[in-house]
């Protein structure tokens, strides 16, 4: 019998096994934004099979079990969750954006000629830039100075405030896992023309590492941390 149910949501099943992030990518259910929900749900809107999925998990448990090496971020205090958000996601985004950026420029010059669908990528990365520039000056500046304010001099009025701005960074989250989800339709399911040159390659696999560690950012903030603060994700 298998550790795991299709009545578990998908979000508290990562929380606990940050490995079935990579089962849940191999069968694109989402795991960040629609962690909410219901194993169940996901499996049976995209027709999988459940035995097959809850055997994945099983093996990605018994892998974590022979590692022993994962953190348990459930078990994080709130400041410490936040610096580490902070120390590894924020500083992905910051270190690799601009780097991404200059390279969707450079194969659209090159190769856009060929390939129309990258005047789509190129458009659906920036747009997801700009979001993300500003969401971590959100976050940084704003919604997590709150939390170590809150943490520290708890008041109903300080976390009703906590808990509005921190409802309008989910909607980012939601805007940002739509545009990561119709990049990924844009640019084919990164696969890589046999026409194109290693830049093309470069940027395709950049792009890839950008959506796996922007889910991974997403669902500590989603699941762990404003669930923590009492936020119901719809």
């Amino acid at each position: 019998m298998s550790r795991f149910n299709t009545s578990q949501s998908i979000g508290d099943i990562v929380a606990g096994l940050p490995k079935a992030a990579d089962v849940f990518k191999k069968f694109n259910i989402d795991f960040c934004c629609g962690g909410h929900r219901l194993l169940g749900e996901a499996i049976s809107e995209q027709k999988l099979d459940a035995g097959l999925v809850l055997n994945e998990l099983d093996k990605a448990y018994e892998e974590a079990q022979r590692l022993k090496d994962q953190a348990d971020y459930r078990e994080m205090p709130s400041v410490d969750l936040m610096d580490y958000i902070i120390n590894t996601h924020h500083a992905f985004l910051n270190r690799n954006l601009p780097v991404i950026s200059e390279l969707v420029n450079t194969i659209l010059r090159v190769h856009g000629s060929n390939h129309r669908e990258l005047f789509q990528v190129h458009k659906l990365f920036h747009s997801l830039k700009t979001e993300l520039e500003q969401h971590l000056i959100k976050e940084e500046e704003l919604l997590f100075p709150m939390v170590r304010e809150y943490e520290q001099k708890p008041s109903n009025e300080l976390l009703e405030e906590v808990r509005r701005v921190a409802r309008e960074t989910e909607d980012e989250h939601e805007s940002a896992g739509g545009i990561l989800k119709e990049l990924r339709k844009a640019a084919g399911n990164y696969e890589i023309p046999a026409d194109v040159c290693g830049t093309f390659r470069k940027t395709y696999e950049m792009l890839q590492e950008l959506e796996s560690d922007l889910f991974q950012h997403i669902h500590l903030e989603n699941n762990i941390l404003f669930k923590r603060l009492g936020i119901m994700i719809q």
